[in-house]
């Protein structure tokens, strides 16, 4: 796979790229959802005149329109998931120096003995990323993350799923998976994720992607879709890698955000997309994520260093 391919979604997208989105979006809508009701007005006129009625009355006795029951209770297992592990979801903010301030900043992640001892006034939000809260052990909580959310940090912050802001150390790396591990207090850690083994996927079977998509405005946003294939090989700039891949939206800052199972399991750490193949056709719906089984492997590694 062509790097330039590969979208690592840790980049803020510019707000001017984003409104042009969204505007397109919004017309095309409009115009389809206004084909759509022009048709319905035609139907709904035609079948009245016919005598017969075509909706079933929500009045009350007054001629007031009334609010209904709804007629689907209980939870569906995608939000039952969802809600056993979005409070161990966070939102990972790499803090980096001002270019006014004539620092060169270096490529990829720092470990603590190179993090800057820059006051925070000379720092500014450089990318945001997702991450996810999977320990907690001697009055720490441990997080999960891609090695390129953290990528040339000076400083980390990370918010909690209650809105808090905290400062957090990174621990490590490991360039070579894309993953990384930070450490914050667990003060205010109330939830902590659980991962389930990756070689008991299949093809096929449901997933949900939690993070915080075009940054921490849309934090905790889920996506729903199925595993495509469960041993995906694809070439990044460190070498081969083995991944799941889904068609799961993942957009710019769900990176190290977590792909759970039905059973709010994590089963993946989302890391990348594919944007375009080589011939610059754009492509839909195929993500990738680090299987969890390998996510565990290094994270053991990174914090018994």
């Amino acid at each position: 796979m062509d790097e330039q391919n590969k979208n690592q979604n840790n980049d803020q997208p510019t707000k001017k790229r984003n409104s042009a989105k969204l505007v397109v979006v919004a017309i095309i809508a409009g115009l389809v959802g206004g084909g759509i009701a022009y048709g319905g007005a035609d139907m709904v006129q035609n079948y009245a005149s016919s005598g017969n009625s075509l909706f079933s009355s929500s009045s009350s006795n007054s001629g007031a329109t009334v609010v209904n029951q709804s007629k689907t209770t209980g939870s569906s297992s995608a939000t039952k998931a969802y809600n056993k592990v979005k409070g161990a979801v966070v939102s990972v903010i790499n803090l980096q120096e001002s270019q006014s301030s004539g620092s060169t900043l270096e490529a990829y992640g720092q470990t603590d003995d190179s993090t800057s001892n820059s006051s925070s006034s000379s720092l500014e939000a450089a990318s945001e990323g997702s991450g996810i809260i999977y320990k907690k052990a001697d009055g720490s909580a441990y997080i999960v993350t891609n090695n390129h959310v953290v990528s040339g940090s000076s400083s980390l912050e990370v918010i909690l799923n209650s809105g808090k802001k905290v400062t957090a150390t990174l621990v490590g790396t490991d360039k070579t998976t894309d993953l990384a591990v930070l450490k914050i207090s667990d003060d205010n850690v109330t939830t902590v994720a659980s991962f389930a083994n990756s070689n008991q996927i299949s093809a096929g079977q449901s997933v949900l992607a939690i993070g915080s998509p075009l940054g921490t405005t849309y934090a905790s946003s889920v996506t729903k879709g199925i595993i495509s294939a469960k041993s995906r090989s694809i070439t990044t700039s460190y070498g081969k890698a083995t991944v799941i891949q889904t068609d799961a939206a993942i957009n710019a800052g769900n990176s190290g955000g977590p792909l759970i199972n039905l059973s709010g399991q994590v089963v993946g750490i989302n890391s990348m997309k594919l944007a375009s193949d080589t011939d610059g056709t754009s492509v839909e719906g195929m993500g990738f994520s680090i299987p969890s089984n390998k996510v565990v492997e290094i994270v053991n590694k990174i914090t018994s260093e």
